[in-house]
């Protein structure tokens, strides 16, 4: 609990911001996994969890279906994303196997490269 109605705990309220969603240098960044974070992991079985939008909803917040709809779209262009990304990936690699080199250009490639 913040003491709001001290001059400092007006000030620490004046500098908390709250973004509905990932604000916007994050929503374009690569979303990865922290494995020593996730719930299966950590949380013991027989433990009770909520979850932080379900307990928004029931206290009066409009937004859960809007924010599951752009997850859901999000996750969709990840996904072209990701099989365009592979696609390129599997052509470079066709190309450097369909060239041929000598011995001494690969020795020089390895200079270069390294």
């Amino acid at each position: 609990m913040i003491p709001h109605k001290t001059s400092r705990g007006a000030a620490a309220l004046d500098r908390l911001t709250l973004h509905d969603g990932c604000p916007h240098p994050y929503d374009v960044k690569k979303k990865l996994v922290c494995p020593s974070a996730l719930k299966v992991l950590r949380i013991k079985p027989f433990r009770k969890y909520c979850v932080l939008g379900d307990l928004s909803q029931k206290v009066g917040w409009k937004c859960k279906d809007l924010i599951a709809r752009l997850e859901e779209r999000r996750r969709t262009r990840s996904k072209t994303y990701f099989a365009k990304k592979l696609a390129v990936i599997k052509k470079k690699d066709a190309a450097k196997k369909a060239i041929k080199l000598s011995g001494e250009e690969k020795s020089l490639l390895a200079k270069v490269t390294v």
